[in-house]
Parts: C-alpha cells; structure tokens; sequence
C-alpha cells in the first residue's frame, strides 16, 4: 500500500516524486517504457522553473549540466531589449535537453526514497472513499490512497477517467530529430537562415559532435503520431523547404509534433488527480511546456502531502485546480498568440508589425515576458496586500537568501519584526527573524511553494491567514 502512485516518469511525475518524499510520502513512479527516453522535447527551464529548482536545493546540479542564455524580449519571433528590473535573481534561460532534466529529478527523487519501477504500464483503475487501485498491463495490481496520472497528452489516466479535453487538434505537424549531417556547417547555417525569413517552423542547429538537431514541417498530420517518422521522409521534407537534405544520416532520435491546443475539464475525479501534459497540450512556441508541468507538481506537491498527513485545510487540495487550471489556459492562450503572429498571411502579418511597434513600449514587453516566464503568476487569494498570491523573489537576508531557507518545502514566516509568533503550527512552518534590508515588507508568510500568503506586521491578522493554508494550530 503506497500513500501516492504517480503514472509517467517524466519531468512532471518526477518533480512531483520528489516533493512528496520531502514529506515522507510513500510514492511509486509508474513509467511504461522500459529506459529513459532520448527524445529531447524541451530544450530548457524559464525563469520560474529555474527559481523552483533553487529553492530546492537542486539548481546547482542543473547549471552543471547546462548553459545559461540572457534573458530577452522574445516573443513569437520578435526580438526587443529585455526590459529592466525584472523581478527576479535568475534572468537568464537555462539551456538543458529533456533527457538531462529527467534524470536530474529522478536521482533527486530516489535520493529521497521515491520507487521508479519502468516496463509497467497502466490498463485500468478503480476508487473508492478509502483509495485507489492501479490494474497493469501484466495483471499486477497495486493499491495507493491517491493516484497522479503525469502521463502526456494521450494520458491513459484522463481516458480511464472519461475526463474531457477539449480543444483544436492539431492542424499543422513537424518532424524532429537529431541526426549527424554530412553537409559543410557553414552551407547549413546559411540555407537554414535563409528558409527561416518566410518558414519559422523551420530549423537545423549543432548539438555537438557532429549531430544536429532538424526541425522541419511534415506534408500532413499524421493518422498515428505514435508512429515516428522515418530519417528518408524527413530527408524528403528538408528537400521541399531548403532544396537539399544535408545529408542528412545516421538518427539518434526522430519523432513528431503537433499544434494541438488543449484543456482538460478537471484536475481531480475523487482520489486521482492529474498534472502536466495530461492536463493541457499546446504548441512548443516559447517552450513553456515542460515549465508548466514542472510548476503543476510544485503546486500539488505539498497539497497533496497535507492531505495524507491529516492536517490539510478543508478545500487545500481542491485549490490545485483552482489556481493553476487558469495558468494553463493563459499559457494556451499566449501560444494561441503566438501561432497567429508566426503566420505569413497579410492580416497576420499586420498584426505582429503592430505587436513589434508596441513591444517598443518596456512595460508591453515586461508584461509578455513575465507570461512566457511564469514570474508575473498571480494566484487569487483575495484582497490583501500587493505581494497577496504572488511569488516571492530570492531575497538576500543577513543569514543568507531566502530560497536557501526553503529547501525542506515548509512553509515559512520570514518576520523583520521579531514580534511575530507560529506557535500552533511550528511543525509545518519554519519561523526565521531576518532584518535584510532587501525585504520591504515587515513579515511575509509564505507557502511551501513561495507564494505570499499573508504580508504585513498584526498577529491577528497573522492568526486568521495560518490556518486556511497550513490547518488548525496544535499543541
């Protein structure tokens, strides 16, 4: 009996993993294929997953496997100077394939305790009021008092669950792969920023030792996208939009991916909850997919964990959905936009010369990346104070930084006043007293997660906003 199952180990369950084993939550990762996945979706973190992975201890890990970019004004093509004062300490992108991601959080995840047993795949579930059971392909069945599905866009979890998902379906489709190419690096660079001025879906770049990385837009959308493409109809493709192939040889890796935007109906049925591409699928313009995955299980993670410890508020789970559902339609609404001005149609074409006229104006362009960055995420908790549902930025503080403080993924009374108390909830909220002049709040309480949920200097007040996220007071 596990306290959590969570289906599908990729970015998404195994953040998730390791959230809950801060808790000591008893999780099993369920992965139906049998080895990590070469495939290399996503090519980095934004600014927000960047900030999760500090606040978890795990950021220095990443950075030694990657490679930081400055932060600019991008957008759907559109390059501008990144606006000034950022709210943040980490304005840059991380550059880091998927598959180095994956392994980071799955050692992090074992590291503290979590099980990851792959070759096991999901065919049926069935709850009740007490828990869930998770029937696999080879007749084991497994029992768990909550189940996650974190399993993609053809996420089994949602269909067993009959949960909606609707949408547009893919109307345009790509073919990715990383292959070697025998063409000089030189002729490629040329011919590729040549058939980028009128074909933006289209690319070919080094990813070292000879291999390249090939994007390039398939004839048709395929009847099944689970079939991946071969390297002689990829060769064909490259042919139509560059007019040579480069040679292309030798695939690491080849798949597909479509326009598909979509939003699942619910977050939760009853025990089992969903995350991540289960939930929403879209375009990968402005590589926000990963990212919003990534902070889903941030979100859920602690929630969840309160649930099995007996000390969550009434309603604290059911906020996952409520808070991050509409980040998620925001997000498909910004590649929506991105879509649209990406377009080489006249009215379209319009449109972005507009956009790239207003991007002009730093507070526009602040605005669109803070979207694409996920630092401008307010979550509603009311009225309050201005910082009230936001994300707290690292802060430097006499002891050292904020997100230092964080890494045990409590909740936190970060108090300048020294007149404040946690007492009732001490076992689920560090108290730290810190006058650093970089916090200009007397006293912020933060979730696990880093968001405001109270800001100011009365216990009174301090008293009445404990409760709603962290339960009633003991001892």
């Amino acid at each position: 009996m596990f306290d959590v199952i969570i289906v599908g180990a990729g970015p998404t369950g195994l953040m998730l993993a390791g959230e809950l084993r801060l808790h000591d939550v008893r999780v099993l990762v369920l992965e139906k294929d049998a080895e990590p996945t070469v495939i290399v979706r996503s090519l980095g973190l934004h600014v927000r997953s960047i900030e999760v992975m500090d606040q978890r201890g795990l950021l220095e890990r990443f950075l030694a496997h990657g490679r930081t970019y400055p932060l600019g004004g991008h957008f759907a093509g559109i390059d501008k100077p990144r606006p000034d004062r950022l709210d943040t300490a980490h304005p840059y992108i991380l550059g880091i394939p998927q598959p180095v991601t994956d392994r980071l959080l799955a050692e992090r995840a074992t590291e503290l305790g979590a099980e990851i047993r792959r070759g096991c795949e999901l065919v049926g579930l069935s709850q009740d009021d007490h828990g869930v059971t998770a029937e696999l392909a080879d007749g084991t069945r497994l029992s768990s008092r909550y189940l996650v599905g974190c399993d993609g866009g053809r996420s089994t979890v949602r269909r067993l669950l009959g949960v909606g998902f609707p949408g547009e379906p893919a109307s345009n489709e790509w073919l990715v792969g990383e292959m070697e190419v025998t063409e000089d690096p030189a002729t490629v660079a040329a011919v590729v920023a040549e058939v980028r001025t009128t074909h933006r879906g289209f690319g070919a770049g080094p990813v070292g030792d000879g291999v390249y990385r090939v994007v390039v837009p398939a004839a048709a959308v395929a009847e099944d996208r689970t079939v991946p493409p071969t390297i002689e109809e990829l060769a064909q493709r490259l042919r139509v939009f560059a007019g040579t192939d480069f040679g292309v040889r030798s695939p690491r890796w080849l798949s597909r991916f479509g326009d598909a935007t979509r939003l699942a109906e619910r977050y939760r049925v009853g025990r089992v909850l969903m995350a991540g591409d289960a939930v929403h699928v879209h375009p990968p313009l402005g590589g926000q997919g990963l990212n919003l995955g990534v902070q889903d299980a941030f979100n859920l993670g602690w929630k969840l964990a309160a649930e099995i410890a007996g000390w969550a508020p009434e309603g604290l789970l059911d906020s996952y959905q409520a808070e991050r559902r509409p980040v998620a339609d925001d997000v498909l609404n910004i590649t929506r936009v991105q879509s649209e001005l990406m377009s080489l149609e006249p009215g379209p074409r319009a449109v972005r010369r507009l956009v790239a006229e207003l991007m002009d104006i730093e507070e526009v362009t602040r605005r669109l990346i803070e979207k694409i960055t996920a630092i401008g995420i307010r979550y509603d908790f009311g009225e309050g104070h201005e910082l009230l549902g936001r994300r707290m930025r690292d802060v430097v503080l006499k002891r050292g930084r904020l997100y230092e403080l964080m890494r045990g993924g409590r909740g936190l009374l970060l108090d300048r006043t020294g007149r404040l108390s946690v007492a009732g909830w001490a076992d689920r909220v560090d108290h730290v007293v810190d006058a650093g002049e970089d916090l200009d709040v007397p006293a912020v309480l933060l979730r696990p997660d880093g968001h405001v949920a109270w800001a100011g200097d009365d216990q009174q007040e301090l008293l009445g906003a404990l409760p709603r996220w962290f339960g009633a007071a003991t001892g």
